[in-house]
């Protein structure tokens, strides 16, 4: 009898794939090895098997979400109908160079505006404008870690405010006039006082900004932190009808993104403790910057592993859905992590030099060794759950974590998923992907599986 290669009953898969009309769970009391769809019923030497499963899913509030010098700062207001209410509010200090020419006791102000560095929007109505205003700090930042619950008092009174209509256009500058009042102030300060003759002096002065979105406009943007955020003056001397530009900027300075959620009367209301799994309803979901995840329990691996003897797995993959449908303007979640975690819900990390463990990628070191030559996993080159918009779904393959456990060389722990794409070779990452945005996803739980081809001798 002709003998089929690995390729060949591979191919024999994608083939059958759409001829499965039915699902076999390993929740089910049979073998997993007899109820498999087997592809190749001809060949008396290897069988090849198709499975799929379900993990179930809670969601988690992480705790300690730290927000601190992420690069963006995430403005706006939504509502819908799962996370409820969700208010983000941008904090940054202020810079300036002190070393640059201040105005003369005899220069002339032309304008002062702030601009804003816009370099994404996600929201509703985008036609129609949105509202942002700028408020002066009333107490100081602090040489410490900010969290996603942490806020600054600010003056209710905006020095500078403004609409913008965004329509299809995503990445963009926001320029506001400065109200009059405090434009003259500042330009008098700078021509004249010791607010300005160092840094020091400065932010004792003007310690940052808090900036905002306006309440029901259902939009969210992201504002870059850098020389293009920020105040700028404009003046001139007299017989000179050139203007002189003086930079006020968010450069250099530390800056947190608050947060505020309000959940009453939707199904994440019972989501009250930081830390803690909670099954609500028959979806799940996930948002940035409120550091809502999902975790997996991925107890059903074991059932599956148990019942294996002499397998190879060819193809595995955790796939979630198709995801709920996402309204016009919003994006998801482009990519997920999957982070080991237990009981505690918190991400367990090596013992050896405390790196943080995640599914390692397809055809990577799943293990590698500590000082003394123990096996321990690994942590260099995490999966990733790319996001497909034709398909609405995420895909992480997973075949190598699979072999790894089957051969007992990791331990099978629960999954936090995780809206990252962590790169620990990366020394000038701009920041933490779910701390910049927020996006967000919710798919039904019954789509959260593996789905697994392997392969099995006679």
């Amino acid at each position: 009898m002709e003998s089929f290669s690995t390729y060949t009953l591979i191919s024999q898969v994608k083939l059958a794939f759409g001829a499965i009309v039915s699902t076999f769970l390993i929740s089910s009391c049979s073998d997993p090895a007899v109820v498999g769809i087997e592809l190749a019923p001809g060949n008396n030497q290897i069988g090849v098997f198709f499975e799929e499963f379900e993990l179930p899913a809670q969601v988690v509030l992480l705790d300690s979400f730290n927000t601190t010098n992420q690069g963006v700062l995430i403005v706006g207001n939504e509502e819908d109908p799962f996370f409820g209410k969700t208010e983000g509010i941008g904090f940054s200090r202020l810079y300036i160079e002190v070393i640059e020419d201040r105005p003369r006791a005899d220069a002339i102000l032309d304008s002062v505006v702030f601009n804003l560095d816009i370099v994404s929007v996600n929201g509703a109505d985008l036609d129609k404008p949105k509202f942002y205003s700028i408020h002066k700090l009333a107490e100081p930042f602090l040489d410490t870690v900010y969290y996603n619950y942490d806020k600054l008092l600010y003056d209710t009174k905006p020095i500078s405010s403004g609409t913008i209509e965004f329509g299809e256009v995503k990445d963009t500058t926001a320029s506001f006039a400065v109200n009059d009042a405090f434009a003259v102030e500042l330009f008098g300060k700078m021509q004249s006082g010791n607010e300005f003759s160092d840094l020091f002096s400065f932010r004792k002065y003007l310690p940052g900004v808090a900036i905002k979105a306006r309440t029901g406009d259902n939009t969210t943007a992201g504002i870059a932190l850098g020389f293009k955020t920020g105040l700028l003056v404009y003046y001139h001397y007299k017989g000179d009808t050139s203007s002189i530009e003086y930079q006020i900027t968010t450069a250099s300075s530390r800056s947190f993104n608050s947060v505020k959620s309000e959940r009453s009367g939707t199904p994440t209301s019972i989501v009250t403790e930081k830390g803690k799994a909670y099954n609500v309803g028959t979806l799940v979901g996930m948002k940035a910057n409120l550091g809502m995840v999902i975790k997996l329990n991925t107890s059903p691996l074991d059932a599956f592993l148990d019942s294996l003897t002499g397998a190879t797995f060819n193809q595995a993959d955790l796939v979630i859905g198709a995801i709920e449908p996402v309204s016009q303007g919003q994006n998801p979640l482009p990519w997920l992590t999957a982070y080991f975690t237990d009981n505690t819900n918190e991400v367990i990390s090596r013992p050896s030099d405390s790196q943080p463990l995640t599914v390692q990628a397809d055809g990577q070191p799943q293990v590698d060794f500590d000082s003394e030559g123990n096996e321990q996993p690994s942590f260099l080159a995490p999966a990733v759950a790319a996001y497909n918009i034709e398909k609405k779904v995420y895909l992480m393959p997973i075949t190598s974590h699979l072999n790894a456990l089957l051969r007992g060389k990791i331990v099978r722990k629960d999954w936090l998923l995780y809206a990252d794409k962590p790169d620990t070779q990366a020394r000038d990452s701009p920041g933490d992907d779910f701390k910049r945005s927020f996006r967000q996803f919710l798919v039904d739980k019954t789509k959260i599986k593996v789905k697994v081809i392997y392969s099995k001798t006679r």
